[in-house]
């Protein structure tokens, strides 16, 4: 049997590009060389396609440098065109020239232009298979205000929020909120562009700070609760599965779980299950899976939850394509379920393969 073709995309022009080069030299360093044949395509700041070096090492953090894609690799295009399911090598003053058809892609993306729908839009119209959630799920689960109202339309508990457009008055909605609350951009991650809120004289310069990376700003209520998160898997039966639940716990000072904590500091524990009561646990498990299916994702997700003293459990967000190293929370949520690294690349490359592209 020939190996199948595994394209994996990553980089992009968000301001996750260098935690997506992670979680590709991760994916990279895992695929069964067997099985697959393997393209790495990096996506530069700027918006290029490159064929990129087929070398995790050069895509890991080191000494808190951050990686980045090497705009100097060979053009590529992906052609919206379904007949073709190839991408195109784009030399400068050559004839382009066709590089071969992938049968699947691993689109580690993280953030607008990405992971957003823009690209899962692009995939569909070339009629090439990929892992995740379609255009739908991806667009909706990237902008927080159409999940929140997406969540409260499925009747899902989650915190209270507003939303502020850069350059427009702060509706009145957000001192409803009260104090602290949280600003961030609206369709970001990786806690970029965040700040919590104690004093309103501070609103203004929070809000620009998120406006920088997002004209469209989300402020929050800050909930007292634990930071518990938990995995969803596209079942092999067709139903998706939650996997072991994690706590988060900010130990390095940090005021909350910022982008510094999560990436650059030794700043965080986890809990994987968490300190939590059985029936408690099984509820978020349940919520898991109930967002999963009420903002149609596909392939998986990591979802993030508020556990509050009094009992209640808020759904905090959806991610659709979250950070994908070994050390991340959605992959060592699922290998404390008996689910191991490389077993869950090659099932969500399967998974990609069995959906195929189109109306599902």
């Amino acid at each position: 049997m020939r190996r199948l073709r595994v394209a994996v995309l990553f980089g992009g022009r968000s301001s996750e590009h260098a935690i997506s080069c992670v979680s590709a030299g991760s994916v990279l360093a895992a695929l069964d060389r067997d099985r697959y044949d393997v393209l790495p395509i990096g996506i530069t700041p700027d918006g290029r396609w490159v064929l990129a070096a087929d070398d995790p090492a050069r895509l890991a953090i080191r000494n808190r440098d951050l990686p980045a894609v090497d705009p100097t690799g060979t053009a590529l295009a992906l052609p919206g065109d379904p007949t073709a399911k190839g991408l195109v090598v784009l030399e400068p003053g050559d004839v382009p020239t066709d590089l071969g058809a992938v049968d699947v892609v691993f689109p580690l993306l993280h953030g607008p232009y990405g992971e957003d729908g823009t690209v899962q839009g692009l995939l569909e119209l070339a009629g090439v298979p990929y892992v995740g959630s379609g255009v739908f799920a991806s667009a909706a689960c990237m902008d927080k205000a159409h999940m929140k109202r997406l969540f409260a339309g499925a009747g899902l508990p989650s915190p209270r929020c507003a939303v502020v457009r850069a350059g427009q008055p702060v509706p009145a909605s957000v001192r409803e909120l009260g104090l602290p609350v949280f600003v961030k951009p609206a369709r970001a991650g990786s806690s970029i562009g965040i700040a919590r809120i104690d004093d309103w004289a501070d609103l203004d310069a929070a809000l620009a700070a998120a406006h920088r990376h997002d004209p469209k700003a989300l402020v929050e209520e800050a909930v007292v609760g634990r930071e518990i998160e938990c995995g969803v898997l596209a079942g092999l039966d067709g139903e998706p599965e939650a996997s072991v639940p994690a706590e988060v716990r900010v130990t390095g000072g940090q005021p909350f779980y910022d982008f510094e904590a999560k990436y650059l500091d030794d700043a965080t524990e986890f809990d994987i299950p968490p300190d939590l009561d059985a029936d408690t646990i099984e509820r978020v498990r349940a919520l898991a899976v109930e967002a999963f299916k009420a903002l149609d994702c596909e392939g998986l997700a990591r979802v993030d939850f508020f556990v509050c003293d009094d009992g209640r459990v808020l759904v905090n967000e959806v991610n659709t394509m979250p950070g994908f190293t070994p050390a991340s929370m959605f992959p060592r949520m699922w290998a404390a379920a008996g689910v191991d690294y490389p077993t869950l690349v090659s099932r969500l490359l399967d998974d990609a393969l069995a959906r195929g592209t189109g109306l599902r």
